[in-house]
């Protein structure tokens, strides 16, 4: 592990007010304003440039040190400006956007270290630990560098980035889920034995974390054991093991987690694995993660300790991209998810 300041350059942005700065598009010249919000890149405006202070350049991560989201950790693909207690991470060393996005992961998982409004990360970030560039995943690892503030994009907001299409949400259609999906139960209410050698089924729980997955239990334990934890003989392994792939929903805990499932598991009564209704349209883990994202995006709904669970979740709705008769769009879909960085380590 290493501290965040042996990574990069940390400085404490430009500490603007954006009620105080001129709105201008950027497609006059604008510039991105980012504030601490954890939607929209943390962008929450455009604003004119500003004589005496340039922007920073495209290629930089910035960090929320405070809010409701604080540690909501972006790659700015345009240059801006910041707000108050907004952090800015130069690289020391040249870095890929891949392993800028992933470093962006491991810093805003370490939220649960602070409160919103109480203890914030305005003293701390600069110690705060992530895995230094040789723990990498080799898939973040491989990436090629990229020169410091060479990543170049469209001005206008409506432009591709990347070559990437725009989704463009307001033309999205709102279907039930049971509409698209086979809404499916989960088993267990106990978690089997996992210490076995042999153990190599996943097993999903109420996590938001390693694609939901809180441990593997053998095959032979998962058809031994029954929902109380007791030993059945017998019992049929069909209602235990959900075949793959689909896409796995927590009804409890972390409500609203979404993770593309591509062997097959054992999960708890807390999650919803979701099949897709229309069998002629293959879950590739790209519609997976699209699909995934989508749900994912909508968690605010259950805060609160609301539980999403099976009897409510029929009739709740999802927006999806549509086509031109109005049915789910499952080919821009996969199309987009294919267009992005990461896309090859989907095969």
């Amino acid at each position: 592990m290493k501290r965040l300041n042996e990574l990069f350059d940390v400085s404490y942005g430009n500490k603007f007010d954006l009620n105080k700065m001129r709105h201008l598009p950027l497609s006059k010249g604008g510039v991105c304003f980012v504030g601490r919000s954890s939607q929209n890149h943390g962008v929450s405006g455009t604003v004119a440039v500003v004589p005496t202070t340039p922007p920073y350049e495209t290629g930089l991560i910035t960090v929320a040190l405070g809010g409701a989201k604080l540690l909501s950790s972006f790659v700015q693909q345009r240059p801006f400006y910041t707000a108050q207690n907004v952090a800015v991470l130069r690289p020391l060393q040249p870095m890929s956007f891949a392993q800028k996005l992933y470093l962006c992961l491991c810093i805003r998982h370490n939220r649960f270290r602070y409160s919103a409004f109480g203890r914030e990360a305005n003293r701390t970030l600069r110690t705060l630990l992530v895995p230094e560039p040789s723990a990498f995943p080799s898939w973040v690892a491989d990436q090629e560098p990229e020169q410091l503030g060479s990543l170049t994009l469209p001005a206008l907001p409506d432009e591709a980035l990347h070559g990437i299409p725009p989704l463009l949400t307001a033309s999205w259609k709102e279907f039930r889920y049971d509409e698209i999906f086979e809404i499916r139960k989960g088993y267990y209410n106990k978690k089997p034995p996992m210490s076995a050698d042999t153990a190599d089924v996943p097993f999903i729980g109420a996590t938001e974390k390693r694609n939901g997955i809180t441990g593997f239990v053998a095959q032979d334990s998962l058809q031994r054991f029954s929902r109380d934890g007791s030993v059945v003989e017998g019992e049929p392994l069909a209602r235990k093991l959900f075949p793959a792939p689909c896409v796995t929903v927590t009804n409890n805990g972390s409500v609203g987690e979404a993770f593309y499932q591509d062997k097959p598991f054992t999960c708890s009564h807390d999650v919803n694995p979701l099949y897709l209704k229309d069998k002629t349209v293959p879950l590739t883990p790209e519609l997976g993660l699209f699909l995934a994202t989508v749900i994912r995006a909508d968690k605010y709904r259950w805060s609160f300790g609301r539980k999403w669970r099976p009897m409510r979740m029929p009739s709740s709705v999802l927006r999806l991209p549509v086509n031109k008769t109005g049915a789910p769009n499952w080919a821009f879909m996969e199309r987009y998810m294919r267009l992005l960085p990461f896309s090859s380590q989907l095969e």
